[in-house]
């Protein structure tokens, strides 16, 4: 099993950037298009684009969701894990309310990634 920083070396700000990164939107809507129709998607994406980046602890995104959590051992899941220990910083997750669940537009691995992390860190992100 890896090692990672201590816990109270994990705060928000040495391991997530404070705005989303500019192809995290294209992955949204890619996602989103499989949803919703194109152009719902094109609003839902440029309402992402200008909602305030906001805080939630990664264990509520998660159970939110209604999504499971990926294994450690998932590649994309790895290879956020190791960026963090190269102290490279994650993009913000993009997220939508859905009817009875929210829908992880972009950045479930590195949802997954934070929760092994510790299930109580914040985590940036955008809610429409």
């Amino acid at each position: 099993m890896k090692t990672f920083p201590k816990k109270t070396h994990l705060t928000r700000d040495n391991i997530w950037l404070k705005e989303p990164e500019d192809h995290d939107f294209p992955a949204a809507q890619d996602y989103l298009e499989l949803l919703f129709q194109p152009d719902e998607v094109e609003k839902m994406v440029e309402k992402l684009k200008a909602a305030p980046t906001i805080i939630k602890k990664s264990k509520d995104i998660l159970r939110a969701s209604k999504l499971t959590l990926l294994p450690e051992t998932n590649i994309h899941v790895k290879e956020n894990l190791k960026k963090v220990e190269k102290n490279k910083k994650l993009s913000p997750i993009l997220l939508v309310r859905g009817q009875n669940e929210l829908i992880i537009a972009d950045g479930y691995h590195r949802l997954c990634s934070s929760y092994y992390l510790t299930e109580d860190l914040e985590v940036p992100c955008r809610l429409i």
